[in-house]
């Protein structure tokens, strides 16, 4: 393959590999069979690719390629994948296969973005500034999903406050019913957690790779990962603890309130900046 396609090929891969984690990640919270169907022919198809990719290696080497990190990488990415395959076609283990590809996802991750001594500075750059380009990218989609959450919720407090004091206006009829407007602001977080997550991973990554002397007590990487608490903890009290209504979407809010201090404030005081490649 020319010295460009592999890089491509494994950029598929890691897109692929996202989207399979966050509908098992969906499946996993609210075991949602059509979630599953879709992140394991996801799953399939990274497995293929990186089969493929496995055997083309070995066909250019002529050895089975393990003998170095980033090759044993590679490899261990490839076991978990098939793991996966095998366990969630035959047993009903989401918990372990939903954190068995976060792994998974993990180790390709480096695999794919680190520099490699067989490549060269020009391609390892350029991989790299790939990589931040796609973390930054998951990380506004999930600002995004986060977002449109925090109006659904803000949506429901006013509805239920129209409702509590009997106002039955043209504002009532234009908002939807309680019950809608609940149910999107979860569903919208369902999606946002795990690309937070896939996001920070990805951002670690790069930080190790590109920022010398890189800490995690940072401001922005601390107020990152204490998003992804808040949020986590949201789903924890939906799911756990059934909570439903006004409370949650107090809750959200108050969310929210932490996404814009991490974006603002914790950006600002960070260590470095994260939008420079």
């Amino acid at each position: 393959m020319p010295e460009m396609s592999l890089p491509r090929i494994n950029e598929l891969i890691i897109i692929l590999y996202a989207f399979s984690v966050l509908f098992f990640f969906i499946d996993f919270i609210h075991n949602n069979r059509k979630a599953n169907k879709i992140a394991f022919w996801l799953l399939s198809i990274v497995w293929l690719l990186q089969t493929i990719f496995l055997f083309y290696q070995m066909f250019e080497t002529g050895r089975f390629p393990v003998l170095n990190i980033s090759e044993g990488l590679y490899f261990y990415s490839w076991v978990l994948v098939t793991l996966s395959v095998v366990l969630n076609r035959f047993l009903k283990a989401d918990f372990i296969i939903f954190f068995t590809n976060v792994l998974g996802f993990i180790m390709l991750s480096i695999h794919t973005f680190a520099p490699s001594q067989y490549e060269s500075a020009a391609v390892s750059g350029q991989l790299i500034s790939e990589l931040l380009f796609i973390h930054i990218t998951m990380a506004i989609l999930s600002y995004g999903a986060f977002t449109l959450s925090f109006v659904f919720s803000i949506l429901y407090l006013i509805q239920y406050n129209l409702l509590k004091k009997k106002k039955w206006g043209k504002q009532l009829i234009r908002i939807d019913d309680l019950a809608k407007l609940d149910h999107m602001s979860y569903v919208l977080n369902v999606i946002g957690v795990p690309m937070l997550l896939l996001s920070l991973i990805l951002g670690m990554i790069w930080a190790y790779l590109k920022i010398p002397n890189f800490h995690w007590y940072d401001a922005k990487v601390t107020g990152s990962f204490m998003m992804l608490l808040v949020y986590g903890y949201y789903l924890y009290s939906r799911i756990v603890k059934e909570w439903h209504g006004k409370q949650v979407a107090y809750y959200n809010a108050a969310a929210f309130l932490i996404l814009l201090i991490n974006f603002f404030l914790f950006g600002s005081l960070s260590r470095f900046h994260i939008w420079d490649s």
